[in-house]
């Protein structure tokens, strides 16, 4: 993670400069860069309430426009990002979930906000980073307004077990390493998933040395104190999460964007976007290379 490159998108909203702030306190923790990007569909967001002010309408000159909306965006991320990590701004054009994947090839992170210009509706309608999340083929680091990153104390890496779980444990391992953050290694057992409440019980034991397990070979030779947690629920993996986010603190939750459930989620939603939705922590939400290449395959067919 030397040299790390980020894009933090931005739609000039106060909660897309907290993106802005939470790229800039990665970028000094890894030498990194940021590199602020907006997209926009000309003749409608044109008339959006964030760029009142700017001094054109929808009918100015398309070179003039965008103009204005560079230096708008260079001046909001020279508030937020020390100028020794701050890379020229970048526009893009139409659908702005589809651009800002689009763009991030070139970049090793996408670092954004919940939601921004969507406000509430984004628990009905869903939010550009949630999109984002869903199509990413780029880990996406997703802060919301109660995110602290800095000081980085504690992180909740989540695992099923499945292979594709474990995307987000060198991620996890990095920053720890990095900040001394201690590391909460965490499993949800559903009762859904078995016959009856003491089968499902039955599991703890051997669920909690497979734990131990991947606490000592993915995360060996940490400092950081990595603690193994286990949490019970009558409903969902997310909302064993959330529980386990309201009992402890977390300054960051790293989790694999598909798990067990498989491709279904990228049209019926995933653990990933339920948790990225509901706690109030910083989500990092890391892609498999299989995961990546069904991904480009939705990007590539959606309209």
């Amino acid at each position: 993670m030397k040299n790390l490159k980020i894009l933090a998108p931005v739609d000039f909203s106060d909660l897309s400069a907290k993106g802005l702030k939470a790229a800039n306190n990665l970028a000094k923790l890894f030498n990194g860069s940021v590199t602020p990007f907006h997209a926009y569909i000309p003749l409608t967001d044109l008339d959006g309430f964030h760029y009142m002010g700017s001094g054109f309408t929808s009918q100015e000159n398309l070179t003039d426009i965008e103009k204005v909306i560079t230096q708008r965006l260079l001046d909001i991320a020279a508030d937020h990002v020390d100028v020794g990590h701050l890379n020229d701004g970048m526009l893009g054009i139409g659908n702005p979930a589809h651009a800002i994947v689009e763009t991030s090839v070139d970049f090793d992170m996408i670092v954004m906000s919940t939601h921004g210009r969507t406000g509430f509706t984004r628990f009905l309608l869903g939010s550009v980073a949630e999109k984002v999340l869903r199509m990413s083929h780029k880990p996406v680091l997703v802060v919301e307004d109660d995110s602290t990153l800095v000081p980085m104390q504690k992180i909740m890496v989540t695992t099923d077990f499945s292979t594709n779980s474990e995307a987000a444990f060198p991620w996890a391992k990095k920053i720890a390493e990095t900040t001394g953050a201690e590391i909460d290694l965490f499993h949800a057992v559903i009762y859904d998933e078995f016959e009856s409440v003491e089968k499902a019980e039955s599991t703890f034991e051997i669920r909690k040395e497979s734990l131990k397990k991947i606490a000592e070979t993915a995360f060996a030779g940490l400092n950081s104190k990595v603690n193994i947690r286990i949490k019970t629920t009558d409903r969902s993996a997310q909302d064993a999460i959330l529980q386990q986010t309201k009992e402890e603190y977390y300054n960051l939750v790293v989790i694999s964007t598909i798990g067990r459930t498989g491709f279904d989620y990228l049209m019926l939603g995933s653990t990933a976007s339920s948790v990225t939705r509901l706690v109030k922590a910083a989500v990092l939400s890391v892609s498999t290379e299989k995961q990546i290449e069904k991904k480009l395959e939705i990007i590539k067919d959606s309209p």
